[in-house]
């Protein structure tokens, strides 16, 4: 008999309430509920936190349980594939330096340090192992180390090593086992690899580590994973329906626009037809603005430093600046956004409340620093043209300026 002192109270999302013997999870939670539910059930949200499914509650909370309906649990299936992913890579490569495995969007992928890169037959070697992973069950348990002891864990991982630098001392750190894969990882995860469902590997490709260009150069293995094999067929009938859509093979065809590395990856380069298309849309754009009550202003591409320490882009944002440029004892940058000038505009007359709504509307063009392992075509450049807008207003005005 448990006394009233230990036993856990569980409150459900309809509000009912539980009682269970203390160590109880979320998978005790489930079985109470009804058989079914426990077997349908990959994790719990436990006040607020996704958890492991087999996670021990502590003291009285509110769970609900995650099944393959519940919006997380996509991310959570794929966060479980990215890992059978490194199990296999292992397997076929067993000094692969093991580097981060995070759920994306789309899908999922995983870095590894390897002397080759992954050729396509060697994703193909490594669908065949994850679907070995995944038949035999493993299940992912989760364990607390310190950080001395991941140290001993991670000895021959030195990407692992780095990261747990980042740790305090007296932190608990987290770890993850699947069969013969141990990972540095915060999780949650699926209760075992046999949860997951129909995958594939779509690509490789080099990635630096930790996206900086100076560090060593990493091979990044893409993948997807979905509940059916329909959602599968689907994702990737979509997938090859947007390659042959590629802005970038459309750019080159049509003669749009062009990229030249004496100017500077990242940075487009417009030709005729391009620019005709271009101006199309902005004319089309400035009708819409001026329909509007805007006003088209235009600000410089470099400005001094100083007005981007007052609006603290220089503090927040300078890891995604160029750097300065000196002339004649001042710093120069070009901008990376438009509102220090806007505001200047505003700031150059004094107002009254009785000019306000202001609104300023202008086709700036920036300049940012994005590292080239995120450059992508037209869709993440080092220069591009806004077109941005500003709304100088009081407070009671801001609703109609919404709508």
């Amino acid at each position: 008999m448990y006394t009233m002192a230990t036993i856990l109270r569980v409150t459900l999302p309809d509000d009912r309430t539980l009682e269970l013997p203390p160590g109880s999870s979320g998978h005790d939670v489930a079985l109470a509920i009804g058989p079914g539910l426990a077997r349908s059930a990959l994790a719990a949200e436990v006040d607020g936190d996704l958890v492991d499914l087999h996670r021990p509650l502590n003291g009285d909370v509110r769970v609900r349980l995650i099944t393959e309906r519940d919006p997380e649990a996509l991310e959570l299936l794929r966060h479980s594939a990215a890992h059978v992913l490194a199990t296999a890579v292992r397997k076929h490569r067993p000094d692969a330096e093991i580097g981060f495995g995070p759920p994306i969007e789309e899908g999922f992928y995983y870095d590894f340090g390897v002397e080759q890169p992954f050729t396509p037959e060697d994703l193909e070697a490594f669908e065949a192992t994850m679907a070995e992973v995944i038949e035999a069950d493993y299940a992912f348990e989760r364990r607390e180390v310190t950080k001395a002891e991941a140290r001993e864990l991670f000895a021959d991982d030195p990407l692992k090593l780095e990261r747990l630098e980042e740790f305090d001392d007296r932190e608990t750190i987290t770890v993850y086992r699947d069969g013969p894969f141990l990972d540095l990882c915060r999780g949650p995860h699926v209760p075992s690899t046999g949860r997951l469902g129909p995958f594939k590997l779509l690509s490789a490709a080099g990635a630096y580590w930790r996206g900086d260009e100076r560090r060593q150069m990493l091979q990044r293995i893409y993948g997807t994973a979905f509940f059916s094999k329909k959602e599968l067929r689907t994702h990737l009938n979509r997938l090859e329906e947007a390659k042959k859509r590629d802005h970038r093979v459309l750019g080159k065809q049509l003669e749009l626009f062009t990229v030249d590395e004496r100017v500077g990856p990242g940075l487009i380069l417009w030709r005729p037809a391009g620019s005709i298309v271009r101006n199309e849309i902005e004319e089309y754009e400035k009708e819409l603005i001026l329909r509007h009550g805007y006003e088209i202003v235009y600000t410089p591409h470099v400005m001094s430093e100083r007005i981007f320490e007052i609006s603290g882009h220089l503090e927040n944002f300078a890891e995604n600046m160029f750097g300065a440029m000196e002339v004649e004892g001042a710093r120069y940058r070009a901008k990376p956004m438009n509102c220090p000038g806007h505001i200047c505009l505003y700031q150059a007359d004094q107002r009254s409340y009785r000019e306000l709504p202001i609104r300023y509307a202008e086709y700036g063009t920036v300049y940012r620093y994005e590292r080239s392992g995120v450059l992508h075509g037209m869709l993440r450049v080092r220069g591009f043209t806004q077109d941005d807008a500003h709304v100088f207003c009081t407070r009671e005005q801001v609703p109609g300026e919404i709508e």
